[in-house]
């Protein structure tokens, strides 16, 4: 049974369950994503909702350099 991968979007925003999906990572890899500053992320006062745009994501894999053997 294959997945699908969510397309991202630059104008379009995700949730973090929503962006770990459409990376192909889980939901904690995400997170340390966040932690170290890697993804932007935004969230309003009083809410524990976290929002990541398109263009968030789509500059860290651009940003992102491949090592040999990695």
């Amino acid at each position: 049974m294959s997945q699908v991968k969510l397309r991202v979007e630059s104008g379009s925003v995700y949730s973090r369950q929503e962006a770990a999906e459409a990376l192909g990572i889980s939901l904690s890899t995400l997170k340390r994503l966040i932690k170290k500053g890697h993804l932007r992320v935004s969230k309003p006062d009083g809410m524990r909702r976290v929002f990541i745009t398109g263009e968030s994501i789509l500059g860290m894999l651009q940003d992102t350099v491949v090592e040999r053997g990695a």
